[in-house]
Order: C-alpha cells, then structure tokens, then sequence
C-alpha cells in the first residue's frame, strides 16, 4: 500500500463516528477495555471490539492484557497529537462569551493531552518561557536554550536525563481551544510529571480536566512569573 492509500485508510478509520469517540476517551492517556470505550462511543461491547480491532491492525492503538482484561491505548504519541489536532477544524468560531478568556476552570482551561499539558494554562506556560528565552521555536520544533535547562532544573528536569529517540525531545503540538502551541514531546510529558509530583494539578475523574491547585498558581507564579 503507498502512502496515498495509507492516508485514505487510516483517515477513515479515525474519522468514522464511534472510533473517533474512542479514541477522543484515550486522549487522557490512560487505557480502558472494550466495555469502557463502547460506554464512551454509546455502542455494545461487540461493535466497540469489532471497531478497536480495525485499529490495531492499523497500529492506531496498541492492547495490553491483564489477566481477564485487555487495556487499549493509543500506540504512540503521534496518533494523539493528530487525535487532537483534528479539534482545531471541528471547533469553528468560540462564542463570544467563552472567548473572553475569564474561566479558570473546565476543560479549555486545564487538560491533558495524552501525557502532557495543554488548554489555557498550558500556552501561557509556553508563552513565559519563550518570553524568557527558556525555549525558542522552529517551525517544527521548540529548542532548549542554555538558560532555559538551567530552569527546567529547578523542577528538577535535567538535560543528561533525555536519550535520543524517535521521539522529539520538544515540539509544539496545536491547542484545539487557544489556537495556539503548547509544549509536547518527551520535555512536554516530563514536565507534567514534575507538576503532578509537586500537587501543582488535581485530576478530575472520569475527565480529562486537571484543576489547577493552590500550590500550582504560586509555583507558576514564583517560576514565571504567571498570575492565573
């Protein structure tokens, strides 16, 4: 198969109605079973298994079995960002009202996109440390300046750390809600690992929302100088 019809394949696979709610659920980075994901896309047990099948075989999502149960994620940090970015063409024009920006909670406000941040928090974290010269973009990539690992080390993020891999170390990965970058790749999950470990985030159940805590607007503002 070229990678014409590759493309028109995988693009139909994703983009068929009940898959796409599936794989929408895996985007908190976390792997359900059939029976969660078919609550999710509102179909039987059988459908869902019939469609994560089609998946698999596409390598879209990956399983791991435990025990009786068989856990299903995505295969790799690529097909989320591409799960994500399909957002920005379905959101169209915000109301009024939510584009103004006044909302500290909710979904557009803090999430997680897959294994690293993103929503409104997000971008303006992007925005501070390219006002510092922490990171600064390519057209494809964020860059680590020297100044800005002498930051990452404050959340104890350290350069030695990152091995080479087929994984971009930093890249900017569209914003659904803001319409602008924030920070994926192995720096992007990272740092929210470092920000979970300090309590900076509570997770929301059920949801990919994350609740920026107390600690978290005074981490933010101590580090970048944020007032969210």
């Amino acid at each position: 198969m070229d990678v014409d019809d590759r493309f028109v394949s995988i693009t139909g696979l994703i983009c068929e109605p009940t898959r796409a709610r599936m794989l929408w659920s895996l985007l908190d980075g976390r792997a359900y079973t059939a029976t969660e994901l078919s609550a999710s896309a509102n179909t039987s047990a059988t459908s869902a298994s019939n469609h994560l099948a089609k998946l698999l075989e596409a390598d879209l999502v990956k399983v791991e079995v435990q025990g009786r149960h068989r856990y299903y994620s995505f295969s790799g940090p690529e097909v989320a960002y591409a799960i994500e970015s399909l957002a920005n063409l379905a959101g169209g024009p915000w109301p009024a009202k939510k584009q103004a920006g006044s909302a500290s909670s909710g979904l557009r406000f803090c999430r997680t996109c897959y294994d690293h941040l993103a929503g409104h928090v997000s971008v303006r974290i992007v925005d501070a440390l390219l006002q510092r010269r922490c990171i600064d973009r390519t057209d494809t990539a964020f860059l680590v300046t020297e100044n800005g690992w002498e930051w990452f080390e404050k959340l104890a993020i350290y350069q030695e750390d990152f091995r080479p891999s087929r994984r971009p170390l930093a890249r900017p990965c569209l914003d659904w809600s803001e319409r602008r970058p924030h920070l994926a790749g192995q720096l992007g999950a990272v740092l929210l690992d470092r920000m979970m470990t300090r309590q900076w985030f509570r997770k929301v159940q059920f949801s990919r929302e994350l609740v920026l805590t107390h600690a978290g607007r005074q981490g933010l503002s101590d580090l970048l100088n944020l007032n969210l």
